[in-house]
């Protein structure tokens, strides 16, 4: 049987078994053995880490789309020479993730515009990398949903949706205040998920205001209280993100104003 032949039957013998990838790179790979001289180990080992590799990355395109991020953003995009009141090393050492094995909880604080969002699907984007369960949601669709879920009947199960989840990003928190059935409903998920799995949150509201946030200071005191026992507050203070070009663009501006003053004194003083 000659050598095609059998390579041909290999890869039909990978495709029954699903091994899709595997069957796709052997002729590579039977090529790079017998140019290596390579053991038969060795082309095995390079055979199933091309199919390896493949499921690795199917895999966490999957995760990507479970998470429902509203966009794919790492640290690398982030920009801190323009929020300096963010600790580079801080947000560095988070990215560890060490708070996940913990059960910890990460909260950044900030007006709008911060790269609190950011931050916060960068730290997820790296969980989903370490092949950790995330899910992302806004605050605001969050409680309409479990609102709809406890009028339906159906709440314990919703409740999983959100529990289940290795990290949760939990996005806006403060724009709006709650109602009671509202603040009751994101207490539970807070206790079901305390020291259970972690929660990142972003939030635009001190937490001496949560009070008037929840309506009720004695819940907000007892959710503060499991939120914070685990877990790493980021206060970012700086200007809009949003704003950011207009910034630059508003201090050309003011240069070349600057020049245009300069170069009317100069012509004057030469007339």
């Amino acid at each position: 049987m000659s050598e095609a032949l059998v390579v041909a039957q290999v890869e039909e013998q990978l495709l029954d078994l699903g091994l899709k990838r595997a069957a796709a790179v052997l002729p590579a790979c039977v090529d790079w053995a017998a140019g290596q001289e390579a053991t038969y180990v060795a082309f095995l080992q390079r055979l199933l880490e091309a199919e390896q590799e493949e499921r690795h990355s199917r895999a966490m395109q999957a995760r990507l789309r479970l998470a429902n991020f509203p966009f794919h953003k790492t640290l690398a995009d982030f920009d801190f020479s323009f929020q300096p009141s963010v600790d580079e090393r801080q947000i560095r050492e988070l990215a560890t993730l060490t708070f996940v094995q913990e059960c910890g909880n990460v909260i950044f604080l900030g007006p709008p515009g911060v790269g609190k969002t950011h931050l916060a699907v960068a730290l997820g984007m790296e969980a989903i990398r370490q092949r950790m369960s995330v899910y992302f949601v806004t605050m605001q669709k969050l409680v309409s949903d479990l609102r709809r879920a406890d009028q339906e009947g159906r709440l314990d199960r919703r409740l999983r949706v959100y529990t289940q989840p290795k990290v949760l990003i939990c996005d806006e928190v403060g724009y709006l205040p709650l109602d009671a059935l509202d603040a009751a409903n994101f207490f539970r998920l807070v206790s079901e998920r305390y020291e259970r799995g972690s929660l990142i949150i972003t939030s635009n509201t001190s937490f001496t205001n949560w009070g008037t946030l929840f309506g009720d200071q004695v819940l907000a005191a007892a959710l503060l209280d499991r939120l914070l026992h685990h877990a790493t507050t980021v206060n970012i203070r700086g200007n809009s993100y949003r704003m950011k070009d207009k910034l630059r663009a508003g201090v050309t501006h003011a240069l070349s104003g600057t020049r245009d003053e300069a170069n009317v004194c100069v012509g004057n003083e030469s007339r």
